[in-house]
């Protein structure tokens, strides 16, 4: 039977039977024992590791707080988890500082974030680990087998809306930024841990605040964003442009006897059937330095208001994901094609409107880059085989911080399931590897060695 999420009930991992079901996804099987055992070991003199294993109890602790605290971007208020998040880090010894914004609406601001600077004992670049704490919403409450903010543990997994993405995240960097506060000595510059709990609205208020707002710094040397997933680091991401199309008709009286009318829309929809088979295979294919290819989606139409009246007006938005051989001029051009030739077969009133809202570029590192070179060569210290480095298909904060021309990775974290679906869960036995690895890395950046 397979599980909405993709991953098959009777997939186990062969080497860890607390492992539970894996996800297919999943290219390390059998490192978390392995490592485990090195770890629990007489001997052992990996030091990151045993650090990851000794804070393991309080991770869960921390992750299963934050789960049962509701942070639904644009439901929930943002204080509650942020007011006990800034209370853990100041019990723990480190300084967090409240990161404003204007509230979406203009009238006063709220807070956003948690930001809290470790600045070691000699100059170096500054490094940021960051990891949102707003969540998905919930969906039907019905359907998830423990209730969203349960943080229920059962078979070595974690249920609960954003324990995957990103709360775990967070619990894992504050562990590695008090490891590292006991270091500051050794360290050749500085690191922020970022708590952002604006992003799943898509504003992604805490990191515009922390990285383009007032005080921002310019000592950025590169950023690692706590999303989960255990088999890559995602080094890149297509970028998007939003849309927004208004398509014109005549107002009129749904009986009237006039034998045609121009209906707004019957006029979308027509519109919509012409961008989708007709333009949308136009769209260039896969380029292979870059990873997934350009894509056109309709993800919304709005018009009309009662059975009586004929419609004027009909918006439409289009989300169009863009590559280096697609980009957003390329993207428009398509986009104000379409309405021009649309209009000229189907005329209107008025002309087609086209809106351009938020746009990000598409980005992708290099390799070679200090920053995924240290994340990299972490990993495959405890896991069997490298993570592989991968392009994503949807967008996320690095391709905000590619146009401040700051390098980030995003997308190597715990093993899970049902990310902003049903039964959202971690997989607690993922936890202590992942947070060795984050910790050396860093180290690695902060040290050279």
């Amino acid at each position: 039977m397979r599980e909405r999420s993709g991953w098959n009930r009777s997939r186990r991992c062969r080497h860890y039977r607390s492992c539970a079901r894996v996800p297919p996804s999943w290219s390390g099987k059998g490192a978390l024992a392995h490592h485990m055992n090195i770890a629990s070991s007489p001997g052992s003199t990996d030091e990151v590791l045993a650090d990851a294993v000794t804070d393991q109890e309080s991770i869960v602790a921390l992750t299963q707080q934050l789960v049962q605290i509701p942070s639904q971007a644009g439901i929930d208020p943002y204080e509650p988890i942020l007011n006990y998040l800034e209370s853990w880090l100041v019990d723990h010894g480190l300084n967090p500082r409240r990161m404003h914004a204007a509230n979406p609406d203009g009238i006063g601001v709220e807070t956003v974030a948690l930001a809290c600077d470790l600045d070691g004992g000699h100059p170096g670049p500054r490094y940021v680990l960051d990891a949102c704490v707003d969540t998905a919403p919930f969906g039907d409450l019905d359907a998830w087998r423990h209730p969203p903010t349960s943080g229920v543990i059962d078979s070595g997994w974690l249920h609960g809306r954003g324990s995957a993405d990103s709360k775990v995240g967070a619990a894992i960097f504050a562990h590695i930024a008090t490891r590292l506060w006991q270091q500051l000595p050794q360290l050749h510059g500085s690191l922020t841990l970022l708590l952002d709990a604006d992003e799943h609205t898509g504003q992604f208020g805490g990191a515009k605040r922390y990285f383009a707002g007032p005080g921002a710094p310019g000592d950025v040397a590169g950023v690692m964003i706590g999303y989960p997933g255990l088999d890559k680091v995602v080094i890149g991401g297509r970028g998007f442009l939003r849309a927004q199309v208004t398509l014109y008709g005549e107002a009129d009286h749904s009986g009237s006897s006039r034998p045609e009318t121009n209906n707004a829309v019957e006029r979308a929809a027509a519109w919509v059937e012409d961008l989708t088979q007709r333009r949308r295979p136009q769209l260039p294919a896969a380029d292979k330095t870059f990873g997934p290819p350009p894509k056109l989606t309709v993800t919304a139409i709005h018009g009309g208001h009662a059975y009586s009246t004929l419609p004027d007006c009909c918006t439409v938005n289009v989300d169009v994901r863009l590559t280096p051989t697609f980009d957003r001029q390329a993207a428009v051009d398509l986009l104000e094609e379409a309405a021009r030739d649309f209009d000229r077969r189907w005329p209107a009133p008025r002309p087609t409107r086209l809106d351009y809202l938020e746009s990000w570029p598409p980005y992708r590192l290099s390799k070679r880059l200090p920053l995924c070179a240290a994340l990299t060569e972490a990993a495959a210290s405890y896991l069997p085989n490298a993570p592989r480095m991968k392009v994503a298909g949807p967008s996320n904060i690095g391709n905000y911080l590619a146009q401040l021309g700051i390098p980030a990775t995003a997308g190597f974290g715990v093993v899970y399931r049902g990310l902003h679906g049903t039964d959202e869960s971690i997989n607690l036995d993922s936890i202590p590897v992942v947070q060795a690895v984050y910790q050396r890395a860093v180290r690695a950046l902060l040290t050279g060695h």
